[in-house]
């Protein structure tokens, strides 16, 4: 062994030897865990084991490897480590949309998760089209340990076979069999038309989502049930884009059904109607209360400023991942009871006395 290796983390800053950098230049300047075993004065497997599974080594070796690992820019290839394990330690997140603010916090959680445990997350969209979500899992699914489906068109029959190949937990929808990360939709619809109700308003709209939403579904389902019982007229315009280009195509329809207020599948629709609304000179909410779901950066900066239901994003995210992590350490484990999510109504100008 040359003299001017070291052995302690000190002294990981003196010159790299000569033998160990033209191996790397022979790579294209890429280290392995045995230029680290050199550089560290130990085992590749004793390397191996620091850097894949800390902690089952001495303290003070796990230092001097990891000084020598970062002495030599080393960056651990998660498919080599995949080899001898039968995992890659990457988790996926598919979503409908990824311009679509709602997205931002689920990744935003899911990534805390994943990064707290070690894992790398890949984020994949299926640009609200089923069929292009079947093909990004199918690609997906041989490189990751598991996948998570946020706000996902395609249809329980696919989402029951993915989870039977791969650990898969779902957010924004039930399926019998798969975990799932839910919010408290009935709750937060309840609030928000008991809002619109005290504000006096009777003929409300729903502007609907894409068809094959579930949550999109389920908010209707729970407006219809709550109108019922308050004596409130309501009609579902759509499906539409759940974009801002949906919500401004849409404001034709929702004048010709004369409602006091509307009710968007989600913030973006709604923004979307009120821009169209002020560009034809219809004030809000003088003239028309609008609402929306999921409290998305940008609901409070548009004028007025919208009232929406919040929803818990980036505790979704988290969750998510955390239940996958579960159970790709426990195959077996029966669905979890993860419970459902609180909702919060946040009021804001775009909702007035009739």
């Amino acid at each position: 062994m040359p003299a001017d290796i070291v052995s302690d983390p000190e002294g990981m800053d003196r010159e790299i030897p000569r033998e160990i950098l033209e191996r790397m230049n022979r790579r294209g300047g890429a280290a392995t865990i045995y230029d680290i075993a050199t550089l560290a004065e130990v085992s590749p497997s004793t390397v191996s084991r620091a850097l894949s599974k800390p902690g089952r080594i001495s303290a003070q070796t796990e230092a001097r490897i990891r000084a020598a690992a970062q002495r030599l820019n080393f960056r651990f290839n998660p498919m080599a480590r995949a080899l001898p394990t039968g995992r890659s330690h990457t988790i996926a997140v598919v979503v409908a949309d990824i311009t679509n603010p709602v997205v931002f916090g689920i990744v935003r959680g899911a990534e805390s998760a994943a990064s707290a445990a070690g894992y790398t997350l890949v984020i994949a969209e299926s640009q609200e089209s089923g069929e292009t979500e079947s093909e990004v899992v199918e690609r997906l699914l041989p490189s990751v340990d598991g996948m998570v489906l946020a706000t996902t068109r395609l249809s329980d029959e696919a989402i029951s076979r993915i989870s039977g190949a791969k650990t898969v937990v779902l957010i924004n929808r039930a399926v019998q069999g798969v975990d799932s990360v839910l919010p408290d939709v009935a709750a937060g619809v309840n609030e928000l038309m008991q809002h619109l109700h005290k504000l006096g308003h009777r003929s409300v709209v729903f502007l609907g989502g894409p068809d094959t939403s579930w949550i999109g579904d389920r908010r209707w389902e729970c407006m219809l049930q709550e109108a019922e019982s308050l004596d409130m007229a309501l009609v579902e315009i759509g499906p539409n884009p759940p974009t801002i280009e949906g919500g401004r195509d849409a404001l034709r329809r929702v004048l010709a059904a004369h409602p006091s207020a509307v009710v968007a599948f989600n913030d973006l629709l709604a923004i979307g109607l009120m821009q169209a609304a002020a560009e034809r000179g219809v004030a809000i909410p003088a003239e028309l209360s609008v609402a929306g779901f999921d409290d998305i950066f940008g609901s409070e900066l548009i004028v007025p400023a919208l009232t929406t239901v919040r929803s818990q994003l980036i505790e979704a995210g988290e969750l998510a991942v955390q239940n996958i992590l579960a159970r790709i350490e426990n195959r077996e484990l029966p669905p979890q009871d993860i419970g459902l999510l609180p909702t919060q109504l946040v009021v804001r100008g775009s909702t007035a006395l009739v």
